[in-house]
């Protein structure tokens, strides 16, 4: 359960780190204007950077899933071991 709640920590910061990215991006445009072509270059390098993190991001998370998953797989085969050898020796 432990993991499972850092996962969805870090999903939170991470959507929390996104919301902060728009807002900051939309701060600048509006504080700073820029010629019609420089603020569509900084929207495109801005996009492509986010994409890059999110991507990052995924990848990490899909590692995370796949780690927890073997584990979990571990544990379980684990506990059938268990389960096995205890039913043996009550068997006698």
């Amino acid at each position: 359960m432990g993991m499972r709640i850092e996962i969805m920590e870090d999903s939170n910061n991470f959507g929390w780190f996104l919301a902060g990215a728009v807002v900051g991006a939309a701060a600048a445009l509006l504080l700073a204007p820029k010629s019609g072509a420089e603020t569509r270059k900084y929207i495109s390098d801005t996009t492509k950077d986010g994409r890059e993190a999110m991507e990052e991001s995924g990848r990490e998370l899909m590692e995370r899933g796949k780690d927890l998953y073997e584990r979990g797989k571990k544990i379980a085969e684990d506990a059938g071991d268990l389960f096995e050898r205890g039913r043996k020796l009550v068997q006698g």
